[in-house]
């Protein structure tokens, strides 16, 4: 008998794996037109890769660097039970650390620019934490404050 070691976290299984090459396959008409968007590093020079397992589900397209998820949605994602399935899923992806950002079909093909303008932000968002802001007039920095060598605090 062969000892086989533990699998590995990171595996997929086939039935996911075999999922997700058929969703790369067969991607609707608002998905093609996000990816022709995302693809080949086009925005901001973002790596981007569709139809990605990631723990039990399939996300559409995924920036691993900026932990940013794209979601483009037909209108079943708007019925009750499919609204508490993506709620879920949502809840665990953001515990895995990634942010997800969610379109209906009908938004990429009437709003195209809107919604690559919407993911442009967040990835600007991930790449650069907001800087925190600067002292204002009179306040000096942290250091002359504690000397004592802001202005009209001179000993």
């Amino acid at each position: 008998m062969v000892d086989h070691p533990e699998t590995p976290k990171w595996h997929v299984s086939e039935t996911l794996r075999g999922r997700a090459k058929a969703l790369r396959r067969d991607m609707t008409d608002a998905e093609r037109i996000v990816w022709y968007a995302l693809r080949a590093h086009r925005l901001h020079g973002a790596s981007f890769r569709r139809q990605v397992p990631i723990g039990p589900y399939i996300v559409d397209f995924v920036c691993q660097a900026a932990k940013l998820i794209i979601e483009v949605d037909g209108g079943q994602h708007y019925e009750p039970e499919h609204m508490a399935h993506d709620m879920r899923r949502r809840d665990y992806l953001a515990a895995q650390g990634y942010h997800v950002l969610r379109f209906s079909n009908l938004d990429v093909m009437k709003n195209r620019s809107g919604v690559l303008e919407t993911i442009a932000a967040a990835l600007e968002r991930a790449e650069s934490p907001l800087p925190s802001p600067p002292p204002q007039a009179g306040e000096g920095t942290a250091e002359q404050v504690e000397e004592g060598t802001a202005e009209g605090l001179a000993p």
